[in-house]
């Protein structure tokens, strides 16, 4: 496979991750307002976000798979590969958080409110700009 094919087919599955990441957290959100008495709409709540999670998840995993393909495949170095790297470790972590989230929704142990799970659902977005604005302008060739 050449480079520009795994380098496209790397951005989808970056993008097609991140839609997973971007709306799971709501998802939380949602079930953290969710009244006690209110059974079927937890449930409904928590299917969803097994099944989103159980997608995503495979994405993520195509994600870093083209991404790792593309660094040792190509010989590709300098900082920009190590920042990615950094990225996709927190968001791999933020992916697996999201696991241990809904298993506590599922057992009935989440004691977070849904202010906190809003500032949660932020920070692929505060790490997405980041990357891209370091990805653009580049500013590790001026160091």
């Amino acid at each position: 496979m050449d480079y520009n094919t795994l380098k496209a087919l790397h951005i989808i599955f970056i993008i097609s991750w991140f839609a997973g990441l971007f709306y799971l957290p709501r998802i939380f959100v949602n079930l953290a307002m969710v009244p006690a008495e209110s059974k079927a709409e937890k449930e409904r709540l928590l299917r969803m976000a097994e099944k989103l999670f159980r997608f995503m998840s495979p994405l993520g995993a195509l994600a870093v798979v083209f991404g790792l393909w593309l660094w040792f495949y190509f010989d590709l170095s300098g900082f920009w590969l190590y920042f990615k790297a950094t990225v996709t470790v927190v968001l791999t972590l933020y992916n697996a958080y999201c696991g241990v989230i809904i298993r506590q929704f599922r057992e009935n142990k989440s004691e977070r409110s849904h202010v906190w799970f809003r500032w949660f659902n932020e920070l692929p977005t505060f790490i997405m700009f980041a990357t891209v604005f370091v990805a653009v302008l580049k500013p590790y060739q001026f160091w």
